[in-house]
């Protein structure tokens, strides 16, 4: 494993007007890993992805990017970084091929034209650096896709842009079982040719098939970021639920303060 990461999230807070999302987060993503995010539904994930990819400023905290400190203030920003997210919708044009979604707002052009030749040269080149055998012509459109492929174009629009970090958000959330261990097999071959993947899900089958590395989160905060081969199944699902599974986890709560205030009528400190 990588000794070094890639991306490191420090002491990130958010909050919206009086509700604070997250308190103090911190995650590390390393090159060439599968980095999996998990977490009850509340727990933050997807605010924590969005102030990584720029969506949302964030209140405090630092982002380190192989080695440097950045600033990110919009998907731009973190674009021209290599960060690319796919998100659990996909944004894919159904009325549009292959090539044009995988390129959809990033055209190659040439002189007044669009060069068509080139994109489609680049678009197969990135389905085969994937060794993605299942779609038929690039030239298909995106509606008579299966939902397996839709994911599958999804994730290669990601990589197309020299994209050094993949945030994928629920990728098998709504696949059969075949067209989940196809994604999954997708997920595995990007973090082995290099890149960083970040997993955000809620099946922990999946979790445990495909990661490096876990990152639990627990009401807004980071629980646990510990290898997938350290920990079983049934810590992760303590972690999700209390934040803490034996001495991993966040510190216990302190013991409410000794006696307390009463508030009827003519009550005291009991």
């Amino acid at each position: 494993m990588a000794a070094t990461p890639l991306l490191e999230v420090r002491g990130i807070d958010k909050s919206f007007g009086p509700v604070q999302v997250l308190h103090d987060v911190g995650m590390n993503v390393y090159p060439g890993e599968v980095t999996a995010l998990v977490g009850d539904n509340g727990a933050g994930k997807s605010t924590l992805v969005k102030c990584v990819s720029g969506i949302y400023t964030m209140d405090a905290g630092t982002v380190v990017f192989d080695g440097d400190q950045v600033a990110i203030h919009s998907p731009r920003d973190a674009a021209a970084l290599g960060i690319e997210v796919v998100y659990q919708d996909l944004a894919l044009c159904d009325n549009l091929d292959i090539v044009q979604n995988m390129f959809l707002g990033r055209e190659r052009v040439r002189g007044i034209v669009l060069d068509e030749p080139t994109m489609e040269q680049m678009a197969s080149d990135t389905l085969a650096s994937l060794s993605v055998r299942t779609v038929k012509s690039l030239r298909q459109l995106v509606a008579s896709l299966s939902g397996g492929e839709r994911q599958t174009v999804a994730i290669a629009k990601a990589v197309l842009w020299n994209s050094r970090i993949v945030i994928l958000d629920e990728p098998t959330a709504a696949l059969g079982v075949a067209q989940t261990a196809q994604v999954l097999e997708l997920v595995r071959r990007m973090a082995d040719n290099g890149l960083g993947v970040v997993l955000i899900s809620h099946n922990l089958n999946d979790v445990f098939a495909v990661s490096d590395r876990i990152v639990a989160l627990y009401l807004g905060r980071t629980a646990a970021q510990v290898k997938t081969t350290d920990v079983t199944h049934a810590q992760i699902v303590e972690l999700i639920t209390s934040g803490r599974s034996g001495n991993l986890g966040l510190p216990p709560e302190r013991p409410a303060a000794a006696g307390f205030l009463d508030i009827t009528p003519g009550g005291g400190r009991a």
